[in-house]
């Protein structure tokens, strides 16, 4: 499918790779719809690719609903859904205050699975009714996994099982919807140089780089962007969940 033809929906567009991805689409000649919580630098954002910000709460259906319904009324029904918004708290099960408090856990696995699912099923709903273009396609899923999803560390446990979960969907509903003609695939990232990591202080990215062999650094948003672009780009991608991670394994902690 060609970026440059199709109306795109973006989550988690206001920073980070859901930002980059946004910037990616916008460059291509894309129409863009930007969702995310975060009202100001969602605008910043918009401002920046000339896309369509629409303030979401990925966790809430109605709050989802109504921006889907906004993005289709500005662009058409999008043909390309990334979901990019999560979260990741550090938190161990049991720690010096006794076991994780379970609102916690909930809250992660909100974002990060529910809120894929959440937007994955109206986009996907939409896609369906849609004329297939030439090669019988309809529409492409991209979501956002990551390497933790198979060696989460000592307080990820939250993290791991919400992005496992994100890895775990993408083949059951690439099975589903392949009969519509709609692809689904997902990105297991490594480290990226989002705002989450380079927030921490310069000591701990150190040592966190001297875990990755090569490239010997964070991953930048645009490279991860540019995978969402290729999975959109090649109809064989389908199904499957692609490590993006400069050869990382992560370590226990």
């Amino acid at each position: 499918m060609n970026p440059s033809t199709h109306p795109v929906i973006v989550t988690g567009a206001a920073s980070g790779l859901g930002a980059a991805t946004a910037r990616a689409f916008a460059e291509a000649g894309s129409k863009v719809a930007l969702l995310d919580l975060s009202a100001d630098r969602l605008a910043s954002v918009a401002a920046e690719t000339g896309g369509l910000a629409i303030p979401c709460d990925v966790t809430d259906a109605a709050s989802a609903e109504r921006a889907v319904a906004m993005a289709t009324a500005a662009h058409g029904p999008a043909r390309i859904l990334v979901n990019c918004a999560g979260i990741a708290p550090a938190g161990r099960i049991v720690g010096r205050d006794g076991p994780q408090p379970l609102d916690e856990f909930a809250r992660v696995v909100s974002v990060n699975l529910i809120g894929t699912f959440n937007l994955m099923r109206l986009a996907a709903a939409a896609m369906t009714t849609l004329e297939p273009l030439e090669d019988g396609e309809r529409g492409v899923i991209v979501n956002t996994a990551s390497v933790a999803a198979y060696e989460g560390q000592i307080g990820q446990a939250a993290y791991a099982a919400s992005k496992g979960g994100v890895a775990s969907l993408t083949l059951p509903a690439a099975r589903e919807l392949a009969r519509h003609g709609v692809r689904v695939a997902a990105i297991a990232p490594g480290l990226f140089g989002t705002p989450m990591v380079t927030a921490m202080p310069q000591e701990v990215q150190d040592a966190i780089v001297a875990n990755i062999p090569f490239p010997h650094r964070f991953g930048k948003p645009e490279e991860y962007a540019r995978m969402v672009l290729s999975i959109v780009g090649n109809p064989m991608v389908n199904g499957s969940v692609i490590r993006l991670d400069a050869a990382l394994r992560m370590q226990p902690k």
